[in-house]
């Protein structure tokens, strides 16, 4: 940031006083730009044994395929978000069932919540950011295609627990390696 959104002078990277992390401020008007992580929200939709996913026609990971969600917009709730992104990426209306999992992605400054959800019909189509959208059996997922790691992580779950006749909630970080070509995973307790 070099300049105060709120009256255009060149900001500062200080620590402000009363604060223990260095903030943009603008000596101007005294405005302390706080930034902070963004909040991303979606579904695991399901029907039947199968779960809905998007290609993506948008960068990042273009052409590869995701659970559908998005960044949260001021005035919105995270299940309205989640309902909100996967009608417009999938075309698809759901129910949310509940809060499956809730990622920490420090490395990039992102909080992933994704809701498992019922499709209430089969009338879905690719909307603006998706190339394709399809439904998926397990072993019809294309895993080495997927586009994210907690994309990845929460479909592995979800099957899991599937499995297991049982569905929990799930809470961790995501963490990159220094080599940045791997990924740490940690949970903690799942609550069923």
């Amino acid at each position: 940031m070099n300049f105060c959104s709120n009256c255009g002078v060149a900001v500062q990277l200080r620590i402000p006083p009363g604060d223990n992390l260095p903030r943009y401020v603008c000596d101007a008007c005294k405005t302390i730009h706080y930034q902070n992580p963004k909040i991303v929200a979606g579904c695991l939709p399901q029907w039947e044994n199968k779960v809905l996913l998007c290609r993506r026609a948008i960068e990042p990971r273009y052409g590869l395929w995701t659970l559908p969600a998005g960044f949260m917009e001021k005035g919105e709730t995270t299940v309205q978000t989640a309902i909100r992104e996967t009608l417009e990426e999938a075309g698809a209306k759901v129910e949310i069932s509940g809060l499956y999992t809730l990622f920490n992605l420090p490395y990039i400054d992102q909080v992933y919540l994704l809701y498992r959800s019922q499709l209430l019909d089969l009338d879905f189509t690719p909307g603006g950011e998706s190339l394709e959208v399809q439904l998926f059996s397990e072993d019809e997922i294309p895993w080495d295609q997927l586009a994210f790691r907690v994309m990845h992580e929460t479909l592995k779950l979800y099957f899991e627990d599937r499995g297991a006749g049982t569905f929990g909630t799930y809470v961790g970080d995501i963490v990159r390696t220094q080599d940045k070509a791997s990924y740490i995973v940690s949970l903690m307790d799942k609550e069923r």
